[in-house]
């Protein structure tokens, strides 16, 4: 900032890179959010769904660490998707206690459904760019998540 005559020199609202990246953000994510919601799941429940997806089951903190978050926000999230029969707690034959999640059957078959929404929501917002300047902007913003170490998945 700079002093000139007494007052100071105010950036523009729009001149800040945050300030487009989150509204991009926000329309992507709420016409997202909107989508897979008229599926009958949420984003969180999505992402669940998606990292069960194509993998033997997981337990509960395998889940909470690949996306940034608590095992007893994870927990309430399985929980949910249990409730929905989209997912299933399998107990160990060895030890009762330790539980693994797994997509059903319906879990199963609703991931691509879902996995399209996804596909069509990025072509909706994203598909005027060529593919090279897709994939340029997908590196740079991995490039400033892996320098600031975030790794959440986003799901709000």
């Amino acid at each position: 900032m700079r002093i000139v005559a007494g007052h100071s020199s105010v950036s523009e609202l729009d001149s800040h890179v945050g300030y487009w990246l989150r509204t991009v953000s926000n329309h992507v994510s709420h016409a997202f959010q909107r989508k897979v919601e008229d599926s009958g799941v949420t984003v969180a429940e999505w992402v669940v769904l998606r990292l069960l997806h194509g993998s033997e089951p997981v337990n509960p903190s395998q889940l909470a660490e690949r996306m940034g978050m608590t095992r007893g926000a994870v927990s309430k999230l399985v929980e949910r998707l249990v409730r929905k029969q989209l997912v299933e707690r399998l107990a160990s034959r060895d030890d009762r206690r330790f539980q693994t999640v797994g997509l059903t059957a319906d879990g199963r078959k609703l991931v691509p459904v879902l996995a399209r929404l996804a596909d069509r929501n990025d072509h909706e917002f994203f598909g005027q760019l060529s593919a090279a300047d897709r994939r340029k902007l997908v590196a740079q913003l991995r490039q400033i998540a892996r320098f600031h170490g975030w790794q959440n998945s986003p799901v709000d």
